[in-house]
């Protein structure tokens, strides 16, 4: 596993480079709940997405370690492609950046807009296999999206920088998880800073690898992309690196495709942010959990909203049904 150390020289080493997102709050969402939600603002972190903070660090790491890297080549549905190009080109190194061709269109152009190259192919699986031939070339380096050490350590400063932005002793933090790079930074920043905290990640059900992964003890794969808003955790499995992590979390959620709506209209609309669904369905990972707890004395809570790229494909399923009818409390169910 990573340590606070690892977290503490990825800050170090990025700090120049990423922006120092707020934690913010809405009052009315907290009288609603009965329960004080901060919020880590990672959609308005460069590239939109927590990921910058992962890709810069590995970038830095790779330059420092290999003189003779020519180029960088990544995986990805979308923020960590984003990630990895903004950082190689910060840093004046080529790039190219395998996707699925279901990915985010608006993340695919951005890494163009970053000057990588992007190769559309039609699955996951010869996705990854692309990458892992074009690293075999000299000089070509893989940054994989999460398991990676360098990446779980960037993604670690996010919360680091958040528990130091909070002056108060916090129940629970959570997370979204994909492939795990940013829970198994979350994990290792709260256990340094808040020991008493849990932590708890959240994947949507349509995915659910990372969560009967962690149940069973075993890394679980899915044979196939999961159909989800959250193309943020689109990932067929976690990782080694990841899932010595994932064991230590003190729980995990799942969630539907409707709460997941219902959650990124309401943040947006009190926050008053651009917020993925991926960053979104974790507040009902959060009310699963508030659900299980006494109402008093009231929990306080630590959420990282990931990123907040969406493309109008993906925005028009969201906005399907007026979620915003229905005001948010712990027990809201779902059919």
């Amino acid at each position: 596993m990573i340590t606070i150390q690892d977290i503490q020289a990825a800050h170090q080493r990025i700090l120049p480079h990423i922006n120092h997102t707020p934690v913010v709050t809405s009052s009315r969402l907290n009288h609603w709940l009965g329960h004080e939600i901060h919020f880590k603002v990672e959609c308005l972190q460069k590239v939109g997405a927590f990921k910058a903070r992962g890709g810069c660090n590995a970038v830095q790491v790779l330059r420092e370690q290999q003189p003779n890297i020519r180029q960088v080549v990544a995986n990805s549905s979308g923020n960590h492609g984003q990630a990895v190009a903004w950082a190689a080109s910060l840093f004046g190194l080529p790039a190219a950046v395998y996707m699925p061709t279901f990915a985010s269109q608006v993340k695919a152009q951005a890494i163009r807009d970053y000057g990588a190259e992007v190769v559309a192919l039609s699955t996951r699986q010869a996705v990854d296999q692309a990458v892992a031939d074009a690293a075999q070339a000299d000089g070509v380096h893989w940054i994989p999206p999460f398991n990676d050490w360098s990446v779980i350590a960037g993604q670690g400063t996010a919360m680091y920088e958040a528990l130091q932005q909070i002056d108060q002793p916090l129940d629970a933090v959570f997370a979204p998880c994909g492939g795990g790079g940013l829970i198994s930074g979350t994990l290792v920043a709260t256990r340094h800073a808040q020991a008493r905290a849990q932590v708890f990640a959240v994947e949507p059900k349509a995915g659910d690898d990372a969560m009967r992964s962690y149940l069973s003890g075993q890394i679980q794969h899915l044979d196939d992309a999961p159909k989800t808003l959250a193309d943020g955790a689109m990932t067929l499995s976690v990782g080694e690196k990841t899932f010595a992590h994932i064991q230590q979390l003190d729980g995990f959620f799942a969630v539907e495709e409707s709460p997941m709506a219902y959650w990124t209209q309401w943040l947006q609309h009190l926050l008053k942010l651009h917020v993925e669904p991926t960053s979104a369905m974790v507040m009902d990972g959060v009310c699963q959990w508030l659900r299980g707890r006494p109402s008093k004395p009231s929990q306080k809570i630590m959420v990282v909203l990931s990123g907040g790229n969406i493309d109008a494909k993906t925005m028009q399923k969201i906005w399907q049904t007026d979620h915003l009818v229905q005001t948010p409390r712990v027990d809201l169910g779902w059919p």
